[in-house]
């Protein structure tokens, strides 16, 4: 039965930062001086398996960390070894998640669209428990694909990590660079005036990004819960957001009453916000109507993305299933603008991956740091 408790922030991130950072691989260490920190503030999440108070929380997590590290030591075809798909990830962020997830003992699914890139990207982290299997996660039938091969070759899933995304955005790459833009700029979204003349959102390029980020998102995800409900470990569904999502960064207060409340949020009232979206998209409404201008279609479909993350929480609240903004990091889809390493980037999505029994579900995170949605 799944219960919400509002804690700190800072006492929920202790429990998970204990519990894991602990690993005998030692995968996820804190950011000291790149992690957001909460000052002041609440945020209300909800756990997995039974109530527990407050006072002990924090001892329940530790116990169970160690017993999920135990979990992740077993190797050999039985019910404690873990096995998982990550989307999109035949580089960047996808692909670390995938070494890192190999290296904690799990069997990973490596997919992406192309099948050289994905077989190339399997044969360059030279991993034994990394296997590649063909996905878009646009296509039904790919989809279905994937789902039967998984269920012919294990029988369950117990890790999905929803990686695979789209920009939504048509770019002029020499000239983006030859601007120079700060780091800062982009984070604000003061950057969103300069970079107007060279990053341009159309219709074609707003659908494909919803197509992917959303739709894609519920396709694969739809797909694969059977599998993820017969994991020996209740499952994890790990959702790969953006800072862009944030609610506080969406002028209209409609918007973000309509995303934010949990308790009347459906996947047909979302649905119904993105089909918004695309009306005032067609008819050049878009500011005028109070949504976000900064990549204003992948600003929406992370939004979406998260609201999904805690439907999806609340209708089965045997798994943990979170959504995690991964930093700022130095990949294609922000053309190679970011700060941050694939190393640093992963470690958030691999956190909310090896969560154990008991973790927090219907979550946002900055990195590895529980944060406002």
């Amino acid at each position: 039965m799944l219960y919400s408790n509002s804690i700190s922030s800072h006492v929920l991130n202790t429990m998970i930062q204990d519990t894991l950072y602990s690993n005998k691989w030692n995968l996820v260490k804190p950011l000291s001086h790149n992690v957001h920190q909460f000052h002041g503030t609440s945020a209300t999440c909800h756990f997995t398996g039974k109530d527990i108070s407050r006072s002990k929380s924090k001892k329940l997590c530790s116990q169970q960390g160690s017993a999920a590290t135990a979990t992740m030591a077993v190797h050999g075809k039985d019910t404690n070894e873990r096995y998982a798909v990550v989307t999109g990830a035949n580089k960047g962020i996808g692909l670390e998640t995938v070494r890192q997830l190999a290296i904690a003992g799990v069997t990973v699914i490596l997919t992406a669209r192309n099948d050289k890139r994905g077989t190339d990207a399997v044969a360059s982290l030279a991993l034994p428990n990394v296997i590649f299997h063909q996905l878009d996660v646009l296509d039904d039938k790919s989809v279905q694909s994937l789902v039967d091969f998984i269920s012919k070759k294990f029988g369950r899933l117990d890790i999905l990590v929803n990686n695979a995304g789209a920009s939504g955005v048509a770019v002029d790459e020499d000239s983006l660079r030859a601007m120079k833009i700060d780091p800062t700029s982009w984070l604000s979204g003061q950057a969103m005036n300069a970079v107007q003349g060279v990053i341009k959102t159309s219709y074609h390029t707003a659908k494909e990004c919803l197509d992917t980020n959303y739709y894609g998102v519920k396709r694969v995800t739809e797909g694969l819960l059977p599998l993820l409900e017969l994991s020996t470990n209740g499952g994890r569904i790990v959702n790969v957001s953006s800072l862009r999502s944030e609610l506080r960064r969406i002028p209209s207060e409609q918007i973000r009453e309509e995303l934010g409340d949990i308790e009347s949020l459906t996947e047909q009232r979302i649905d119904k916000i993105v089909d918004s979206f695309f009306h005032d998209l067609k008819h050049d409404m878009l500011e005028a109507n109070g949504w976000s201008m900064m990549l204003p279609a992948y600003s929406i479909s992370k939004a979406t993305l998260n609201a999904y993350t805690r439907v999806l929480a609340k209708k089965y609240p045997n798994m943990c299933i979170n959504c995690v903004h991964p930093g700022y990091v130095d990949t294609d889809i922000n053309w190679h603008t970011g700060t941050m390493t694939v190393e640093e980037g992963a470690k958030g999505s691999v956190l909310l991956a090896l969560l154990p029994d008991g973790g927090p579900t219907g979550c946002y995170f900055d990195r590895t740091e529980v944060a406002e949605f």
